[in-house]
């Protein structure tokens, strides 16, 4: 057999990170047995789904990394499907039209709740006889098994049994024709051949119901798993108007997060290996399985996501993170290419930053003409005793061949003992000077990336800022 899984997002919104885990978690899976990992677009909310929102899922899965082997097939492009296996179930006496108005179903309810009964459809239409009514445009609804039970064997959950006396008459086609979630979602699966529907606990209750109907079409059973919810870290559900958490994959790729990042800290939040906390890709696919899957739901836990992306950022090749930090210059309006070469700059910001985000904020300064200064660094550092140190320290730089680190250091320190200070005494206000700020990779570092042309005008600058008392 083989394995055969699928991620099922409705394009209602963005794609959330509850989403995102289950993506991956099948991903895995199917990689792991050297399945198929298949992409269906569950777009039958019609007033709901949105172009938009598909685009936001399919750029967060491909910013994730999670290809997939089929798809994205849409449910709205399969209606016809649909419609064939609906007729079939009426024409087996497994499905029937429901003629009950709107009135008349809450009229029901209304009084089961009155008898403290569990309000649900009653079945008054399954054994009506006679024609159809002229006029009318009913449901169609799925004949649930009036006694009996469910036997779901959840590989994370364990045995769920489900009697199902507590299961109604499910409506699977409304009264315009269209077919309902829970149908559809049984047809894609029996025509997908899915082997694992790995999803979220929240569709535990659809599953007996969605296991009777592919029993009524004569279909195979496929294993089920059941993921718990992810919490917000105060331990209530996870909301971004609450919690003022990023919920949305592509909000934590704005936030400067790398991708494996992400996928590292999804992967443990509902699972384990042990002790271990750094995963590869290669190594989650060897090492996955759905029974290893912790049974309760997992909390945020935004710190550690900040020291996994840190330590990803520290260990990766320049190139890599220059591929993923050409999304932020872009978003800033900053062209790297107007400035020191990339890769070297990386080097010394990967040691320094937790977040892309980071980086760019640190590395503006090389590659943006400095606009202003940091009034509180002004304030400490920028005083009448610095214009001869810049006029001094400017001279020996412009002289300077050639202009590499350690030369640069040299003249610094030299300088800094003529007019007898502590190198600090010098470097602070320097690195204000050519950074606008006080904070920057070591002051050789700083200047030999600016290059003698940008650290000279920026000296000027900055006297000629001390100088009229901007």
């Amino acid at each position: 057999m083989t394995v055969r899984t699928r991620f099922a997002p409705s394009p209602t919104g963005y794609l959330h990170i509850g989403g995102a885990r289950t993506a991956l978690f099948s991903w895995l899976y199917a990689r792991k047995h050297g399945g198929r990992f298949i992409l269906r677009i569950e777009d039958t909310d019609l007033e709901r789904s949105t172009a938009e929102s598909v685009n936001a899922i399919l750029e967060g899965m491909t910013w994730l990394g999670l290809d997939y082997d089929e798809g994205p097939f849409y449910q709205t492009q399969r209606f016809d499907r649909y419609k064939e296996v609906i007729q079939q179930l009426l024409q087996q006496d497994k499905a029937y039209l429901c003629y009950c108005s709107k009135a008349e179903l809450e009229a029901m309810r209304a009084a089961q709740m009155a008898r403290k009964e569990k309000p649900r459809y009653d079945g008054r239409c399954r054994h009506r006889q006679g024609p159809p009514l002229v006029g009318a445009q009913p449901v169609v609804r799925f004949k649930n098994p009036l006694d009996g039970q469910v036997l779901i064997n959840d590989v994370v959950r364990g045995k769920v049994v489900i009697a199902n006396g507590e299961l109604d008459d499910l409506i699977i086609a409304r009264s315009d024709g269209t077919p309902t979630y829970n149908f559809t979602v049984v047809v894609d699966d029996y025509d997908m051949k899915i082997t694992h529907v790995i999803r979220g606990d929240d569709h535990l209750n659809n599953t007996p119901r969605q296991i009777n109907i592919l029993k009524a079409m004569g279909a195979p059973i496929p294993v089920y798993a059941h993921l718990p919810m992810i919490l917000a870290e105060d331990g209530a559900k996870l909301s971004k108007r609450v919690h003022g958490e990023s919920v949305s994959v592509i909000q934590y790729r704005e936030e400067g997060y790398l991708p494996e990042a992400l996928l590292n800290y999804l992967v443990r939040l509902g699972w384990s290996h042990g002790d271990q906390e750094i995963f590869t890709l290669d190594t989650l696919v060897q090492l996955f399985e759905i029974n290893d899957i912790n049974h309760s739901a997992s909390s945020i836990n935004k710190s550690k996501l900040l020291w996994l992306n840190q330590h990803y950022i520290k260990h990766a090749t320049p190139e890599h993170i220059a591929r993923h930090l050409s999304y932020h210059f872009t978003k800033w309006n900053i062209d790297p290419s107007q400035g020191p070469d990339l890769l070297e700059v990386i080097k010394v910001q990967q040691e320094r930053c937790k977040t892309l985000v980071e980086i760019v904020q640190a590395s503006a300064c090389f590659y943006r003409p400095l606009s202003h200064y940091n009034p509180e660094d002004v304030s400490k550092y920028f005083n009448a005793d610095v214009v001869p140190m810049f006029l001094a320290l400017r001279e020996k730089l412009q002289a300077l061949t050639p202009w590499q680190k350690e030369p640069i250091h040299q003249v610094i320190k030299d300088t800094a003992e003529t007019l007898g200070l502590k190198m600090g005494k010098l470097a602070q206000p320097l690195r204000v000077a050519v950074t606008g700020g006080s904070v920057s990779p070591s002051i050789d570092v700083t200047l030999y990336l600016l290059g003698r042309d940008t650290t000279l005008q920026r000296l000027d600058q900055a006297l000629n800022y001390m100088a009229v008392g901007a």
